[in-house]
């Protein structure tokens, strides 16, 4: 075997073990190799030259080493060791035009200390970039699994996870679990919440609080819910104390909450051990908001039930010696209910909801009588019907309106044109408080926003979504026709975009 074929085996056999090593594909060594031997070879030249390298990918010899010249018109010429005119590369082949290029065959490079160390380098450079794209690849298809690693170090601020190979996760103490203690050399679980390619490597996010991973957790305990027999509707964590998941079966034979706790609750005590003790709540899901809130806060029985769908809550009675155990410590009870079911849940007793009820409804009877100069027997025909604003009434249609028995056509029709007189009369009252400050558009775009509210929210210097996205409940709630669940529902419409341009 001649040396030169032996260089070649040698090259092809680094090339294999490189690749092997790094977990990349051959190609991406071969090119790191041929951008390494191009970078040696340009250093025969005083000047910056382009040299092209080409090696064969079965035996790595050379099948191409040339230098290159672009084609440019004479004004054009920057790099004159780069660039050729067209009078000088037409009389090396007069089928040359603009954009072509002139190559010239060269000498293989002979590598000194300094060209080899270079070469090293480069390959070195590549090899790292792709195995980062490699790792940004494969894990960005894991988002939102879980992943199992070893802890390899332990800092005031972050837990560094090996997830094998040369692939590492960051866990910030905030995304722990409270009173969760991580040594090093423990192997944990946790849920990937985020891979952001960064300059020293792609950055793993890890997280235990997040509150899907107790649905990933699950999964892997019930297969049932991995074959899609049973589903996982919602999820609500206050991780460390409790959790609710709400489950539904896609079939009849399958109880899907008997199924999740186990045989003598063994598979979700599994997932509590995992969760560093956490207690566990299975509810049975259901497509009715009000029953899916008594299967919440069973077994306590509850009382009257108030949905509000405008305002998106529920007022619920419940008697006074159950009270303390509906609501939880410090409220964990309620506010979990509130985050799997998607309403606002206010619990009370019922002498409070009866009061509430009534405040309410006297404070809506007398707004309507003063603004429709209207008597109390027809409000109370209008609210007891759902009519409970002035812009519903403005704005109701023919049908709505004559579904009231004591109403007939010109009645309906003469309390929508005093409504939308009384709706015009606020609106030129505030609008003269504010002079020339006007409610931008993306606000009054929003799905429950109303001209009054919006002129309200301008006159305290609320003018666009973003300025409303970026209040607090409390800092709205005084406004007239809010209370603290139509606020917060106007306040997350505001900063629905928000999200949207996360997931993007």
């Amino acid at each position: 075997m001649d040396k030169a074929n032996q260089a070649n085996d040698e090259m092809r056999y680094m090339i294999e073990s490189l690749a092997n090593l790094k977990n990349v594909d051959q190609e991406i060594v071969f090119e790191a190799m041929e951008a390494a031997l191009a970078a040696v070879a340009q250093r025969v030249y005083k000047e910056p030259v382009e040299v092209r390298v080409r090696l064969s990918r079965s035996t790595a010899a050379y099948e191409e080493i040339v230098r290159v010249w672009q084609v440019c018109a004479e004004e054009d010429i920057e790099e004159p060791s780069k660039q050729m005119t067209l009078a000088d590369a037409q009389a090396i082949d007069e089928s040359l035009n603009i954009g072509d290029e002139v190559v010239e065959a060269i000498d293989p490079p002979e590598s000194g200390r300094i060209g080899a160390q270079q070469a090293k380098h480069i390959i070195i450079q590549k090899l790292r970039a792709a195995e980062r794209a490699r790792i940004v690849s494969e894990y960005t298809n894991k988002i939102g699994d879980l992943v199992t690693g070893v802890v390899k170090k332990v800092t005031r601020e972050v837990i560094i996870v090996d997830l094998g190979g040369v692939v590492e996760g960051l866990l910030s103490r905030e995304d722990l679990i409270p009173r969760e203690i991580i040594r090093v050399k423990d192997r944990i679980r946790a849920y990937l919440a985020d891979v952001r390619p960064e300059g020293k490597g792609p950055q793993l996010t890890l997280s235990r609080r997040h509150p899907n991973m107790l649905a990933k957790l699950f999964e892997i305990e019930v297969p049932e819910i991995a074959e899609h027999l049973i589903e996982v509707k919602a999820v609500a964590r206050d991780p460390g104390g409790r959790s609710k998941i709400a489950v539904k079966s896609n079939d009849k034979r399958i109880d899907p909450k008997g199924t999740c706790i186990g045989m003598r609750g063994s598979r979700v005590q599994a997932v509590s051990n995992e969760l560093n003790g956490e207690r566990i709540d299975i509810i049975l899901w259901d497509d009715n908001p009000a029953q899916l809130v008594i299967n919440v806060f069973d077994p306590f029985p509850l009382g009257n039930i108030v949905i509000d769908e405008g305002k998106n809550t529920m007022d619920i009675a419940v008697e006074e010696e159950y009270l303390p155990q509906v609501i939880g410590r410090a409220g964990q009870n309620v506010r979990l209910a509130s985050e799997l079911t998607g309403w606002v849940i206010n619990v009370m007793s019922e002498d409070e909801l009866e009061s509430k009820r009534s405040g309410i409804g006297e404070k809506i009877k007398a707004e309507l009588c003063e603004q429709l100069e209207i008597d109390e027997e027809i409000t109370e025909l209008l609210i007891n019907s759902g009519f409970t604003s002035i812009e519903s009434i403005a704005y109701a249609s023919d049908n709505d309106m004559l579904e009231i028995e004591e109403f007939d056509e010109e009645t309906a029709e003469e309390l929508r044109e005093r409504a939308k007189q009384a709706l015009m009369t606020i609106e030129l009252d505030m609008q003269e408080q504010l002079g020339d400050v006007e409610p931008a558009e993306d606000l009054l775009d929003l799905e429950d926003m109303t001209r009054r509210i919006a002129l309200q929210l301008a006159s305290r210097g609320i003018i666009t979504r973003e300025d409303l996205a970026e209040q607090a409940v409390d800092d709205i709630v005084e406004v007239d026709g809010l209370d603290e669940g139509s606020a917060g529902k106007l306040i997350m419409q505001a900063r629905a975009h928000w999200f949207e341009e996360e997931a993007e």
